[in-house]
C-alpha cells in the first residue's frame, strides 16, 4: 500500500504537467507554419497537412480539440523544396485517421494548427456559404444576410438604367437584376454565361448531393431547388439582354467605377452598352446566353415547363443571330472605362451553344454543326487553364460526351483528350509539395479561380470515366483553397479560423469596420503585379505574389465566375 502511495504521489506531478501542456497545446495561438484544410477532410478520403520548417521535424501529433488527447500520431515526410513558395516542406498523413470530430496538428518545435474537421458533411457549410455568396451579389433588389450575419444587407439598387450611345438605341432600359459581377457594379453577359453554365451543370451532375440543402433566400420553399431559384435571378437578367433580332449586348455598367459604396448609393446611370456600330451586340454575350438557356431549357423542365420554352426559344434565337454574326468583338467604346471582357475569337461560345443546344433539343443541325467545327477547339483541354470566360469549349467539349453524343469517331477523340488531360492534372498535382494543381504560369489574376477550375475539370473527366485519382486530385485543389497553401490561409470569406479579410469589394470595402461579405473566394497570387500594392512588394516566388489588401484588386478581388467553379468543385464533393 505504501509503495503504491508512493507510485501515485510521483505520477501526480507528471498527470499535471502532461495536462498543463493539453491546455497550452489547446490555447496556444495556431502557426501559419502548418496548413491544413480549415473546413477538414472527409473520412474515407486521403488527409494531409502541409508543415514549414526551417529545420526537418520528424513526428507530428493529431489531438482531439476539446481535450488534447492523441488520436493519431505519425512521421511528418521528408523535407522537400517548394519552387513556387521557396519553402522547405514536409507532408504530414493522416489518412487512416477516419473517426468523426474535432482536431488539430501537433508538430514538437513547430506548434499547433488550426482546428478542423472530419466528418461526412463537412463541406457543407462551405458550400452553403459559397452558393449563398450569390444572394448577397443581387442586383435590383433589396438583399438581408439575415440573423445569421446581421447587418449584411443593402436597399434595392440600380433599379433605373439607360440604353448607352453604343448600343444602337437610346432612352431608358430598366432592367434590374442579375448578380454584380466582381468587386465593382457592373454585369456583363460573357462572365455570367461561363457563371451561370457552370452552376447550372452543377445542379445537372450533382443536384443529388444538394438539392435538400436551402440557401435561406426569398424563393426558399417555392419547390424549385434553391441553386435554381439563385442562377434564375440572373438567367432572368440575361434573357433581358438579348434584343428582338436575337443579339445580345455585351454588358449593362457605369462608365466608370464607382467609389467603396453600398450599391443603393451608386446614383452613376447603369447603361447598356454596345460595340458601337452595326450590329451593336456581340457574338461572344450571344454564344453565351444561346448555351446557358439551352441547358437552362433542360433543367428548368421539371420545375417551370413555360420557363423553360422561354429560355429555349432564347436560345434558338440567339443561335440565328449567330449564323448572321459570327464573330462580332467587343471593345469598350469611348468614355467607357468599366470592365471588358473582351474576346478576340467568338467560335468557341458558337460550339458550346451548337453543343448545348443539341444536348437539349437531339436536334440534327446542331449536332452537325458540332461535329463539322470541334476538332479545331480539342486543343482548349490541354491548355493551362481547363476552362474560363474567354475559353468555353470545353464546356462544349465535354457536353457532347455527357449528352451521350453518338458519332463515335468524335466521342473517342474528345474522351481520349478529355482524359489524358485529367491523368496530366493528376500527376503535376501528386508532384506538387503542397499537393494542387496549380504550375507556375497559373498564378495570375483570379489563380484561386485557376484551382477551382482544375478541381472542376477533373469532377467533369470523372462523370466521362469514373477514377477515384480523379475526385482525389480534386479534393486537394478544394483543401488548397480551404486553407492547405504557404499562407496557411482560407481563401473563402469567413470560412475556417484563419480566413482573409479584405478583398476588393465594394459591398465589403463600405463597412470597413466588419469582416467581409461572407462565401466569397479571393482571387488568390498573382505573378504579374498589375497593381501598385502587387508592384510594391519585393521579389517573391510565383505563389508568394499575394496581399490581403483591398487595394489589390489583381489578387483581391472576388468574381462570380470563380465561386461558381468553387460552388461546382464543393457540389462534386459534399457527403461523399
Amino acid at each position: 500500500m505504501v509503495s503504491s502511495r508512493r507510485y501515485l504521489a510521483g505520477l501526480l506531478p507528471v498527470l499535471a504537467i502532461t495536462w498543463a501542456m493539453f491546455g497550452q497545446q489547446r490555447t496556444a495561438p495556431p502557426t501559419t507554419a502548418i496548413a491544413l484544410d480549415q473546413a477538414g477532410y472527409l473520412p474515407n478520403a486521403p488527409k494531409i497537412a502541409i508543415v514549414i520548417s526551417q529545420k526537418p521535424d520528424s513526428e507530428f501529433i493529431v489531438r482531439r480539440a476539446q481535450d488534447g488527447s492523441t488520436a493519431y500520431r505519425g512521421k511528418l515526410a521528408a523535407p522537400v523544396l517548394d519552387p513556387d513558395t521557396g519553402e522547405r516542406v514536409q507532408a504530414a498523413v493522416f489518412t487512416s485517421l477516419e473517426a468523426e470530430g474535432r482536431y488539430f496538428l501537433d508538430v514538437p518545435g513547430v506548434g499547433r494548427s488550426w482546428n478542423f474537421s472530419i466528418a461526412h458533411d463537412v463541406y457543407e457549410r462551405a458550400y452553403y456559404l459559397s452558393a449563398r455568396a450569390f444572394y448577397g451579389m443581387r442586383c435590383g433588389t433589396a438583399v438581408d444576410l439575415g440573423p445569421e450575419f446581421p447587418g449584411y444587407k443593402h436597399s434595392a439598387c440600380h433599379l433605373e438604367g439607360a440604353y448607352h450611345s453604343s448600343s444602337g438605341k437610346s432612352g431608358p432600359k430598366n432592367n434590374p437584376g442579375g448578380w454584380h459581377d466582381a468587386g465593382d457594379y457592373g454585369r456583363y453577359m460573357v462572365n455570367s454565361g461561363i457563371t451561370t453554365g457552370t452552376l447550372l451543370w452543377a445542379w445537372e451532375l450533382f443536384g443529388k448531393n444538394i438539392g435538400a440543402i436551402t440557401l435561406h433566400i426569398p424563393e426558399s420553399g417555392n419547390g424549385t431547388p434553391d441553386l435554381l431559384n439563385e442562377v434564375r435571378w440572373n438567367l432572368d437578367w440575361m434573357l433581358s439582354m438579348q434584343d428582338d433580332d436575337g443579339g445580345v449586348w455585351h454588358k449593362q455598367t457605369s462608365e466608370k467605377f464607382p467609389g467603396f459604396i453600398s450599391p443603393e448609393k451608386d446614383d452613376q446611370v447603369s447603361y447598356v452598352i454596345g460595340t458601337g456600330q452595326e450590329p451593336y451586340k456581340s457574338s461572344c454575350a450571344t454564344g453565351d446566353l444561346a448555351a446557358v438557356a439551352a441547358i437552362a431549357a433542360r433543367v428548368y423542365q421539371p420545375f417551370d415547363a413555360n420557363y423553360a420554352k422561354t429560355c429555349l426559344r432564347a436560345s434558338r434565337q440567339a443561335w440565328t443571330w449567330l449564323g448572321r454574326n459570327p464573330n462580332v468583338v467587343f471593345r469598350n467604346p469611348p468614355g467607357v472605362a468599366t470592365g471588358e471582357y473582351g474576346d478576340s475569337d467568338c467560335s468557341d461560345e458558337r460550339l458550346w451553344a451548337a453543343a448545348e443546344l443539341w444536348r437539349t433539343t437531339r436536334e440534327p443541325a446542331y449536332e452537325r454543326y458540332f461535329l463539322d467545327h470541334f476538332r479545331q477547339h480539342i486543343d482548349a483541354l490541354h491548355q493551362p487553364r481547363p476552362e474560363g470566360w474567354a475559353n468555353v469549349a470545353p464546356m462544349a467539349l465535354w457536353t457532347y460526351l455527357l449528352g451521350g453524343g453518338p458519332d463515335k469517331s468524335a466521342a473517342v477523340a474528345i474522351r481520349a483528350e478529355a482524359l489524358k488531360s485529367a491523368d496530366a492534372v493528376v500527376t503535376r498535382t501528386l508532384r506538387n509539395p503542397y499537393r494542387q494543381s496549380l504550375a507556375s504560369v497559373d498564378y495570375v489574376w483570379g489563380s484561386n479561380g485557376v484551382a477551382a477550375d482544375y478541381g472542376l475539370a477533373l469532377l467533369v473527366a470523372n462523370a466521362i470515366s469514373p477514377n477515384r485519382r480523379y475526385v482525389e486530385t480534386a479534393l486537394d485543389n478544394l483543401h488548397y483553397l480551404l486553407g492547405r497553401d504557404t499562407f496557411s490561409l482560407s481563401w473563402v470569406s469567413q470560412l475556417g479560423e484563419h480566413s482573409y479579410r479584405h478583398p476588393h469589394h465594394r459591398p465589403s470595402g463600405a463597412q470597413s469596420d466588419r469582416e467581409p461579405w461572407p462565401g466569397l473566394l479571393a482571387g488568390g497570387p498573382n505573378r504579374n503585379r498589375q497593381d501598385d500594392v502587387l508592384k510594391a512588394l519585393p521579389d517573391l516566388p510565383p505563389a508568394k505574389v499575394y496581399a490581403d489588401d483591398q487595394a489589390s484588386y489583381a489578387s483581391n478581388e472576388v468574381a462570380i465566375n470563380w465561386n461558381a467553379s468553387l460552388v461546382f468543385l464543393l457540389a462534386g464533393v459534399v457527403g461523399r
